[in-house]
């Protein structure tokens, strides 16, 4: 299948705070805010939506492509990404800028408080659908970044009949209720956390089966609690494969869009799809950044056959 991965392409700079972010939120100062957490651990690492998503099907025996754009630092993460068999030829350099960098820090709980600056990818509108003249995609990936791009993908994508993955996340917060809905009444599917599902639900005044009436399917992931795969007839819930350590929770729900998303273009159902989406993210977690980890196809298969039974279905991936 050929995919398209729009979004954000980002450095990720991650810290380490050792205790809890909430014993040092006093509830009746929450107008005045001043907190400065000293953190025992820093690294930059290769991030980004977009990219996060085409690292595991590029894992998974996939060539994903990305359009985005991107900073004139990017150069050695561009050589990283083509060295893993993902096409970045979409991807443009905007002269004078940086790429995004998005701030996270990371307290013993997990919780994480986080700041992004979106550099080039405040250029994103600049790339078009309009006169594309390479082959038509399968599928577009609608992923979170310059919230007029994302506008402007929706738009093109309805008008030129591509099939698109909405995946509004954190930019939910940055549309109204008619751009939201717009986004997910044109949509193959939609893809958000129990959160942002929360926030869609009231912004829309819709229920899961309200969404599904034009949608295919969607997909609701919950944390620990695992994920729910929706369609019309049947809610398929996909519980959590343990972890043999926890590093690092960035990137995991990218992981799992990459995960499903590979099941999906081999025409698995949806879930054995929300399945690998599950394993894929588990191996995201046991490692830090969000392109940290490495696995072969054969290896992500036996791992998966030790918590599901796909009856077969995952040899289709070893034949592609």
């Amino acid at each position: 299948m050929y995919i398209i991965l729009t979004g954000s392409v980002a450095f990720d700079y991650l810290m380490t705070f050792p205790g809890y972010f909430r014993d040092h939120i006093l509830p009746d100062k929450l107008d005045s805010i001043s907190l400065s957490f000293l953190v025992d651990s820093f690294s930059k690492r290769r991030g980004g939506i977009a990219p996060n998503i085409a690292y595991t099907l590029a894992l998974l025996g996939e060539h994903p492509h990305i359009m985005a754009t991107v900073g004139e630092d990017f150069a050695e993460y561009r050589s990283w990404l083509e060295s893993k068999g993902i096409d970045t030829s979409m991807m443009k350099v905007i002269p004078g800028s940086v790429t995004a960098s998005f701030f996270c820090n990371t307290d013993r709980s997990h919780n994480q408080i986080a700041s992004f600056y979106p550099g080039a990818m405040g250029c994103a509108t600049q790339l078009s659908f309009r006169d594309w003249q390479g082959e038509r995609p399968d599928l577009v990936v609608i992923s979170p970044s310059d919230p007029e791009a994302m506008k402007q993908l929706v738009v093109e994508c309805r008008e030129l009949g591509i099939p698109y993955l909405y995946d509004p996340s954190q930019q939910i917060v940055r549309m109204t209720a008619d751009e939201l809905s717009t986004g997910i009444e044109g949509a193959l599917s939609l893809f958000v956390n129990d959160y942002e599902f929360g926030l869609v639900q009231k912004m829309t005044r819709k229920t899961a089966q309200d969404l599904l009436h034009t949608l295919q399917f969607m997909v609701v992931t919950c944390g620990k609690k695992g994920s729910i795969v929706y369609t019309r007839e049947k809610e398929y819930p996909i519980p959590v494969v343990p972890a043999d350590n926890i590093a690092d929770p960035t990137g995991v729900g990218d992981a799992y869009r990459g995960g499903f998303l590979t099941g999906y273009s081999h025409q698995l159902d949806l879930e054995t799809c929300g399945q690998m989406g599950a394993l894929a993210a588990t191996y995201c977690l046991e490692h830090e950044g969000t392109q940290g980890h490495n696995y072969t196809l054969a290896e992500f298969i036996a791992r998966f056959r030790l918590h599901f039974d796909d009856q077969g279905q995952l040899d289709r991936l070893l034949a592609s």
